[in-house]
């Protein structure tokens, strides 16, 4: 197959995960060993994230014309892409929760949900919740003024059937 035909393979590859994204992260992991990048990369995969190293030019062609367009001035130097599909949050929750323990891993930048952040933006979008866990604290703040009303009626049942 001809050099060009292989990096059309390799571009069109990152279109359809572009697309397909919630949200797109660059990391440099330069510097990690490759047992701290096997550890990382497990708990991405175990997430639902894909996590791949391309080179710049590839990422570069890919993201022209699209709503990761902003990522480009950033493809400098070693970049992994860690791309998520469902929660948006995902990639970069797990990426930030390693950056203690893996000194040589940084954000280089992101999109997320169609809004470009640097890596400091990307650091605090890692803070997020996940969106299980939002709902799950919105559920329960819905639960306890409802438990509430349902046994303040069931008092007033209760002393009606006594008085009846």
């Amino acid at each position: 197959m001809p050099k060009i035909e292989e990096k059309q393979v390799v571009v069109n590859e990152i279109k359809e995960k572009l697309e397909k994204s919630a949200s797109v992260v660059l990391v440099d992991g330069r510097g990690l060993t490759v047992e701290q990048d096997t550890a990382l990369r497990k708990k991405l995969r175990d997430a639902g994230v894909d996590y791949k190293v391309y080179k710049n030019t590839m990422i570069n062609l890919a993201v022209q014309g699209t709503q990761f367009e902003g990522l480009a001035p950033y493809l400098e130097g070693p970049t992994t892409v860690a791309f998520s599909y469902d929660d948006a949050t995902t990639a970069a929750s797990i990426i930030n929760a390693n950056l203690k323990e893996y000194k040589n891993l940084e954000f280089k930048a992101g999109v997320v949900e169609g809004t470009f952040y640097d890596a400091d933006g990307m650091k605090v979008i890692a803070g997020i919740p996940s969106r299980d866990v939002l709902l799950s604290k919105l559920l329960g703040s819905f639960k306890s003024p409802m438990s509430s009303f349902a046994r303040v009626i069931d008092q007033i049942a209760k002393k009606d059937e006594t008085a009846a």
